[in-house]
């Protein structure tokens, strides 16, 4: 009998993508309202989706071992 496949954490899987070099993908949070309050510099620097850190990682790839 073959090994047995690991699932996927769906929840994960929407939030997170790999890139090509195998880092983790993410959208910073503080963009969906109270947009009014927010400085124009802080709203632009969150637009962008930033990398996580190798300790987070290495924890979030094992929730999509497969993406």
């Amino acid at each position: 009998m073959p090994g047995n496949k690991m699932k996927t954490r769906r929840g994960a899987a929407k939030r997170f993508k790999r890139t090509k070099s195998g880092k983790i993908k993410f959208k910073r949070a503080g963009m969906r309202h109270i947009l009014a309050g927010k400085k124009q510099k802080t709203k632009r620097q969150l637009r962008h989706a930033s990398t996580m850190c190798d300790a987070d990682a290495k924890l979030v790839s094992r929730l999509i071992p497969y993406k």
